[in-house]
């Protein structure tokens, strides 16, 4: 492949607990300072993708698929996508398989190019599940190799060569068969299972500002949960009493990128 010419570029992400929107900001500015980095919740994002030639897609993998929110943003703009040379990054606890493939295929179908893709392990940011849990210093060393890992991607993709990883046949079947097949169907619809415990509750608001979704308000001063739960633990990590749990029962640890950098 010859050197892509990546002066027109722009970076978009979604994240929950900041794994992916690190990346996004480290993969862009070691590519050129100059390049602007958007949260699809910004109402800028669309705008900047029209305008650009090649497009750094950064999200976090979920079951190894793609989350609702992040679908319904790609689906709902799917002019945008059009003749866009795209390079997705995909963050995960442990595995997903084919994350960039699967996001790569999407935006494929309205247009893109696919040119690459990115695996990174990060720390894990489901606080109210045991599993995947590490100590402190190991999730700052998973950073430390994903940083790694962003800059030879980077040189490669300006040389390029952009990775591959997550894109192709074998990836795909991985991440069918080690956990889509299985779980897949937990984010093909938004969630209503989000669950607060109106003891712990104060009614500080922080869940209802961070919500992606708009899906939990104060009444009453206690928070209250909608059906349209985007599974993205924002409002888990960060609520100060720890009141908020959606697959476990418990919150084991609030995990967001700061404690790790």
């Amino acid at each position: 492949m010859n050197k892509i010419n990546y002066e027109n570029t722009v970076g978009i992400y979604f994240s929950g607990t900041g794994n992916s929107r690190y990346a996004a900001g480290l993969f862009c500015k070691e590519l050129d300072d100059n390049i602007r980095v958007y949260s699809i919740e910004d109402n800028m994002a669309s705008e900047a993708v029209k305008k650009a030639d090649m497009i750094i897609f950064t999200y976090p993998v979920q079951f190894s698929t793609v989350p609702k929110i992040v679908r319904d943003y790609i689906t709902d703009n799917k002019e945008i996508w059009k003749d866009k040379k795209v390079f997705v990054i995909a963050t995960m606890g442990l595995f997903s398989g084919d994350g960039s493939g699967n996001l790569g295929r999407l935006v494929k179908s309205y247009g893109a190019e696919v040119i690459g893709g990115l695996h990174l392990k990060m720390p894990d940011s489901i606080g109210d599940e045991k599993a995947l849990k590490r100590p402190i210093e190991k999730n700052r060393e998973l950073v430390k190799a994903a940083e790694q890992k962003i800059k030879d991607s980077v040189r490669l993709l300006k040389e390029g060569h952009p990775t591959q990883e997550g894109i192709g046949f074998l990836y795909r079947l991985a991440g069918i068969f080690g956990q889509r097949l299985y779980f897949g169907h937990k984010t093909k619809e938004y969630s209503s299972k989000l669950k607060i415990d109106e003891n712990k509750c104060v009614g500080c608001g922080k869940c209802e500002a961070l919500c992606p979704m708009q899906n939990i308000t104060i009444k009453d001063q206690k928070a209250v949960s909608g059906d349209q739960c985007t599974m993205c633990y924002r409002c888990i990590n960060n609520c100060p009493k720890q009141a908020i749990t959606l697959l476990g029962k418990n919150v084991y640890e609030q995990c967001r990128i700061e404690k790790y950098l």
